[in-house]
This record gives structure tokens, sequence and C-alpha cells, in this order.
């Protein structure tokens, strides 16, 4: 244990209490012992009289990371949310000494550009950053269309991507090596949302009517499988099953048979747009439903009480995180410090996109730091094995490259403010049902 501690000093008092705690912690609950504080205070006068002792920062070389983020164009809000996440990722993986391999440590930078939400540039901008840049490993785009994009030019090149926003789970049966998904698949958006109106509706599954309302690009698509799946499962009926256009600027045709049929649950999946208009329409064309889920809430800002007013009340929102989740790990801690630590950067609390990035920073550290290489298939493999608790959860792989290990979330937006109400073994309050 002292010589760890001798050999680690020297890379910051931050990343040497996290290796310690992280080797040994359960062990000997070093964090509280008197003998630590005393060695470590001992050492840390030393290397500071001596002048041994250095920031990470100016003894790291420099890993170079690639992202081609929707910094502008439909994708730009949750966009700059992942760029916001990566870069928080970036700052603290540095802070606590960055990766090692072969005792020699490495900071990461991150190269991006904007894809303007456009699949053909992400993918251009994917051979640029692999090509041009040569950027040793990637952090995927934002979207599953962009994800899907980009993941042929990463595989092709054998670069490692580990991805943070793209579910849709075709991207998993494409037979991919070389990318990883911290996120949970699509199919599983709202699938609490489909078990909720089965319990809660006091009639039989075949009574129960549905609506869907599903944007036309690959990951809404999945979701809609995925509900069809589970309505199918229950025995519910679908009353009906909307396509809305990519170019979504209204909801009205859709809404008019709402209004009419009175489904007992709406589903609704048009990203950022489909979420907004959904709750602004719905109110002006009078039109109810006892239960409205959709994704997108935070994206679309509908907690947002000068926007929005109450008008989102007590729907539904699918997410893949939230700050009150019991998960923590070894960087940021808890989901509730990662989030104070967010909001404090940023100054408004994270939403699941940027927790998400986040998250697929660290992933990438610790199979570096796992791997003790830049071999790109040595990182790959170690991705591959990778079993991880972290503030967002638990990322475990498939041999698809999806994670296996955390589940999706329901919340209800009550008067600008998030509950979670499902699954029941992470809920923090009741649904409220029907809808008012």
């Amino acid at each position: 244990h002292i010589l760890l501690i001798f050999t680690r000093i020297s890379f910051g008092l931050g990343y040497l209490e996290v290796i310690l705690l992280e080797k040994f912690g359960s062990f000997y609950n070093l964090k509280e012992s008197n003998m630590f504080k005393k060695i470590l205070s001992a050492a840390v006068t030393m290397l500071a009289l001596s002048g041994l002792m250095v920031s990470p920062m100016a003894m790291a070389d420099t890993v170079k990371l690639g992202a081609a983020v929707s910094l502008s164009g439909k994708y730009s809000t949750a966009g700059n949310h992942t760029q916001k996440g990566y870069d928080l990722g970036v700052k603290y993986v540095n802070s606590l000494g960055g990766v090692f391999v072969d005792g020699k440590s490495y900071n990461f930078e991150i190269v991006y550009y904007d894809d303007e939400s456009t699949p053909a540039r992400g993918a251009s901008l994917a051979e640029r950053l692999i090509l041009r840049d040569k950027v040793s490993f990637m952090l995927g785009p934002y979207s599953s269309g962009l994800t899907k994009a980009i993941a042929p030019v990463t595989e092709a090149h054998g670069v490692p991507m580990v991805e943070a926003n793209g579910a849709s789970r075709s991207l998993f049966n494409q037979g991919y090596k070389y990318m990883f998904a911290v996120l949970s698949t699509s199919e599983q958006y709202l699938q609490e949302a489909v078990n909720q109106i089965a319990i809660k509706a006091g009639k039989p599954a075949s009574e129960i009517t549905v609506a869907l309302a599903i944007e036309n690009d690959p990951f809404s698509q999945d979701i809609r499988a995925g509900v069809l799946d589970d309505v199918k499962r229950h025995g519910m009926k679908v009353v009906i099953d909307d396509k809305l256009p990519r170019d979504l600027s209204d909801m009205t045709s859709t809404l008019v048979k709402v209004k009419a049929l009175k489904p007992d649950l709406l589903v609704v999946s048009g990203h950022s747009k489909g979420a907004a208009l959904s709750v602004r329409q719905m109110n002006d064309l009078g039109a109810s439903v006892n239960m409205l889920a959709m994704t997108h809430c935070e994206s679309a800002k509908l907690h947002d009480k000068e926007k929005f007013g109450n008008l989102p009340d007590y729907a539904l929102c699918a997410a893949q995180w939230s700050p009150s989740v019991s998960s923590e790990g070894v960087v940021f801690g808890t989901a509730g410090n990662y989030s104070a630590i967010f909001n404090g950067e940023y100054g408004y609390v994270p939403p699941y996109q940027a927790a998400e990035s986040t998250a697929a920073v660290i992933v990438m550290a610790d199979a570096i730091n796992r791997a003790n290489s830049l071999d790109k298939d040595a990182v790959r493999d170690a991705l591959a094995a990778t079993d991880l608790s972290t503030f967002y959860g638990q990322i475990k792989f498939s041999e698809a490259g999806n994670n296996i290990a955390k589940p999706m979330i329901l919340r209800q937006l009550i008067d600008g403010k998030y509950y979670v109400v499902a699954p029941a073994n992470v809920a923090e309050a009741e649904l409220v049902y029907p809808r008012p």
C-alpha cells in the first residue's frame, strides 16, 4: 500500500484517493484510516518540498478522442447536452490523472465537429477524424440515425467507439465489433408506460385502447415496435398508429383523432418537437387522455414553466437516468453528486443525454486503464469485458455491444419537476392516474 501511495502521488491527490479506494477501500476502509492520512500527509509534504510533485495536466501526454456532434440543426438541443456531458467527463478523468499505460499518464482531448444533424455529414466527419485528425478512439454522435451513419466508418477502420445516444435496437444486429453503447435500447423506452396502464386502467386489458404518434426515424420506429410488442403481450387494442414526418411542425391530424377516440394511453415519440407540439396542440384542440407517455421531455424543456406553464403536467417521460437513482461509481460518486457538479458547471440539472455522455467517457477511460494499452484492438477487447459501476448505472455489454445491465425509468412531470414513478424498485413517488 505504501508503494502504491508513493508511485501514484505525483499524479495528484484526487487520483491517489480514487485509486486507493477503488483497489483496497472495500477491504481496509482506507479513507477513514488514521495511518493512511498520516502516510499521505508525510508523502505530500516530502514531495512538495523536494519539488517532485506536479499536476496531472503538466505531466500527461494526450489521447485524442473524436466526436461529430449535432451542435446545429434539428438535434442541436440534445447535441449540446451531449457535448457538455463529454466535456465534463473529460475534465474529471483528467483531474484524476487521466489514463495510465505502462505507468505513463495521458490526458483525454476531444476533437469536435458539428455534424449539423445530418447523417451523411456525420459519416464524412468520422472519416475526417480518423484519417486526417488521427484520433485514437471515437465517442458517438447524438441520435440513432447519426450513429447508424457513423458506425460503419469506425467499424471499417477498426476504431473503438463508445456511444451514448444511439438507442435503436437495429444498431445492434449488424455484427459491429467496435461499437459499444452505454444506454438502454429503444424498445425498452416506454415499456413501463404500457405496464402501468395495464395496472391503473381498472378494466380488462382487452378493453384498454392505445394511440401511437411516432416519428418516422430509426430510433422512434424502434420505440413503436417495442410498444406494439408490449401492447400485444398485454392484449390491448391499438386505435391510432400514426407516423409523424421527420420535418415535424404540426400534429393536428393525429390529435383530432385522439380527441374523437379518447384512447386510454397516448404514446408520442417525435424528439423535442414532438414532445412540445403534443402538449401545446392537445391544449389548443381540447384533447385529453388518461395517460400521456412520451420521449424527449427534457430536450423539449417541458419542465420550463415560463415556456409551457402547466400544460405538460402529469405527462410520463421515458428516461435513461435521473439524479435521484441510487447508482454510484468511483468518478463523480453518486448520481446526485454528478447532478450537483454538472449544475455547478453549466447552470442546469443534467438531462440524461448529458449523463450518459459523461458515462461514455468514463467507460473509455476504464477500458484503456484495464487494457494498459492504446492499441485499438486491445482497448476494444477491454471494452467488451466491461462490467463497471458508475453514477449513471451499471454498464456491461452484450456480445452485440449494447448495455444489458441498466433498466429504463419512467418519470412523471408535475409542476416543473420530474418524479420517478416506475419501475417500482426505484420509484420515488406514486404515479398519478388518470391525468387530471
